[in-house]
């Protein structure tokens, strides 16, 4: 458990960052410790160790719901198999599980950047499409990187700093070593760079959406979402479906993560109270569609399409 600790830590701590990256490196870490503590241990030991490890796991970032559903992958496998497999049968379910669900998330990322690409139109004009996004989305990216793979080449980006730790500046990066134009810009100057360039489309991912259709997205998401419909730009939320809390269909709220205000001042003057919410709520009202591996919908359809397709990661109730 020491060991499973101390990489947990770093999911905490920020050094693994974005959702399926969480996501993948959580699955990734209880399948090491699987192997390190199981092999002395009768299946259904290592099944009860397993639910003590996924509880780590998911308290490094309670808005996380893929890396519920990654872990959730797991140890469903396991539970189906407890009874009837030995340790070793066991063990191999979860390297298979582990690579699995690592596909699943590749897979739905390379769908998800085929079909919104073909929301940025390949007509050339004298205007340049304009696109805004905010933080980092490794979804967004691979949908803007598929478009101008395909040829696409009259397209620029907008995107925002993202503080405290610049995030966005993971996306700059990227688009202009794949040869995008981009345009950077402060948080706060979100409105100011909407009405002073044109923007065609936004464009944001998400960390976890609801069963009423409402994304959680970086904290700055719900202000560029309103800002959008002040200015009636189309507003679009791109992500897998995995990223979907099953829980909240049960009236279970999900919770909204509070970072260490030291990461905003470390060395804040006394008697000062530092609020540092990480994420923030985007209402369905604002979406005109979210973008998944399933096709563009509308948010309230988001609980049809995550049980079509993943029937198998119904939650856990251990």
């Amino acid at each position: 458990m020491k060991e499973l600790l101390k990489e947990a830590k770093k999911i905490k701590s920020l050094e693994i960052q974005g959702a399926s990256n969480v996501a993948t490196s959580a699955i990734q870490f209880l399948s090491d410790y699987a192997h390190r503590v199981g092999k002395n241990l009768t299946p259904k030991e290592l099944y009860e160790k397993l639910i003590e490890a996924r509880e780590v796991l998911v308290q490094t970032r309670v808005t996380e719901p893929a890396l519920r559903n990654g872990l959730n992958f797991i140890l469903n496998k396991v539970e189906k198999n407890v009874s009837t497999h030995s340790i070793n049968e066991i063990l191999e379910i979860i390297s298979k599980g582990n690579e699995e669900f690592k596909f699943v998330i590749k897979n739905a990322k390379q769908k998800i950047a085929e079909i919104g690409a073909r929301r940025i139109p390949d007509v050339t004009t004298d205007n340049e499409f304009c696109i805004m996004t905010h933080c980092h989305s490794s979804v967004v990216n691979a949908i803007l990187l598929e478009a101008k793979q395909q040829g696409k080449d009259n397209f620029k980006v907008i995107a925002t700093e993202t503080r405290p730790f610049y995030q966005g500046r993971k996306t700059v990066k990227k688009l202009l070593d794949a040869g995008i134009e981009v345009i950077h810009v402060v948080d706060s100057a979100m409105r100011w760079a909407v009405n002073h360039h044109e923007v065609d489309l936004i464009l944001i991912g998400a960390d976890s959406i609801t069963s009423e259709g409402t994304i959680i997205n970086k904290i700055g998401s719900r202000l560029l979402a309103l800002v959008a419909h002040e200015e009636h730009v189309p507003f679009y939320v791109a992500s897998t479906l995995l990223k979907y809390n099953p829980q909240t269909s049960f009236g279970i709220l999900e919770k909204i993560e509070m970072r260490d205000p030291k990461e905003i001042w470390e060395d804040a003057p006394e008697r000062l109270t530092v609020l540092n919410p990480a994420f923030e709520t985007v209402s369905r009202r604002y979406i005109d569609g979210l973008i998944t591996e399933a096709g563009i919908f509308a948010p309230s359809f988001v609980n049809f399409y995550f049980y079509k397709l993943y029937p198998e990661l119904v939650e856990n109730k251990s």
